[in-house]
């Protein structure tokens, strides 16, 4: 019986990092966004940093899925939750950026 608890525990604190490495995308998402809308908003600004959002998205992404495949096998949410930190890092460095652009 003690077995079926556990289970269930176990599975929820996945699905809570997978979660939480979703939410950590979104706000890095919309970090570029309103740096983008912070320095003028026009089309050029948003395309930039939305591209940039994806590049950076796909690149670390791509990197940190084969250290997960090498080194936590099975463990996706992980792996998902530190694309998710390394995302919201770059969002953050890049909204603050903002405050250094000169136009």
């Amino acid at each position: 019986m003690a077995t079926s608890i556990a289970i269930p525990v176990a599975r929820k604190n996945k699905a809570d990092l997978t979660w939480l490495g979703v939410a950590l995308i979104v706000f890095a998402f919309f970090c570029h966004f309103f740096a983008a809308r912070a320095i003028g908003g026009s089309y050029v600004a948003f395309r930039d940093h939305i591209a940039g959002f994806f590049m950076i998205l796909v690149v670390t992404g791509v990197i940190i899925a084969g250290l997960g495949w090498r080194f936590w096998k099975g463990r996706g949410d992980i792996t998902l939750l530190i694309i998710g930190v390394v995302q919201a890092v770059f969002g953050i460095v890049i909204y603050m950026q903002r405050f250094h652009v000169h136009g």
